[in-house]
């Protein structure tokens, strides 16, 4: 999914969704294009937001992924390549992966899923970044998608109370969107999802374990 500067102001969603939630999007952006030149030493720091990280901190191959929770692309890789990449890379030691949100259209959706991510917790982030990609196609179906977010919430021990609080911290709504500005202004990242492997960049919205391990195998040895 590609975007461009002004996808990182508020979009539109259900109007029953905007109204249950009370965190607002950041005002306008002015128009720009992203940089294609980049220190990779900035790469690797941390943003606003902080990281989410998966794997050895010594791993030799580290992949940055951005990705979008309301991108069909972003889900399909969690659904189909993620589970292979963790397996055969990230729990063997081999690879690091540090994710990021990169939030598209509808703006509120994707901002509002990275933040119940978020709010799960350092254990249960990773788990609940699949759930919301693997339920994706069920809550951004539906006009009012508050009552799935909040089950898929609870499961990841988020009661009631808290995922209102969560939806309603205006800081990290702030952070999740600046963690994607930063993607597109400063690393060139202008669609989703996008991978650095080790500095490199890797546009593939239909990437698979094959084409990952081409890259992988190589930097591995």
């Amino acid at each position: 999914m590609s975007v461009s500067r002004r996808d990182f102001t508020a979009g539109t969603a259900a109007t029953v969704f905007a109204a249950s939630l009370s965190f607002m999007p950041l005002a306008a952006f002015a128009q720009g294009k992203p940089k294609k030149k980049f220190d990779i030493g900035d790469l690797y720091k941390p943003g606003p937001l902080g990281d989410h990280v998966l794997g050895k901190d010594d791993a030799p191959v580290t992949i940055i992924e951005y990705a979008s929770f309301t991108c069909g692309h972003c889900a399909n890789f969690h659904i189909n390549t993620f589970p292979k990449l963790k397996e055969k890379y990230i729990d063997t030691g081999k690879v690091k992966l540090i994710f990021r949100p990169f939030p598209t259209g509808p703006a509120e959706l994707s901002i509002a899923a990275a933040m119940l991510a978020h709010c799960a917790g350092k254990e249960r982030y990773f788990a609940m970044t699949s759930a919301l990609m693997e339920t994706q196609r069920n809550w951004m179906s539906t006009q009012d998608p508050v009552p799935m977010l909040q089950k898929l919430a609870s499961q990841a021990g988020i009661d009631e109370a808290k995922f209102r609080q969560c939806l309603s911290d205006q800081k990290l709504a702030a952070e999740i969107q600046r963690t994607g500005l930063r993607g597109f202004e400063t690393f060139g990242v202008e669609g989703t999802p996008t991978f650095f492997i080790n500095g490199t960049i890797v546009v593939d919205g239909d990437t698979n374990i094959d084409n990952l391990s081409k890259i992988i195998d190589p930097l591995i040895k």
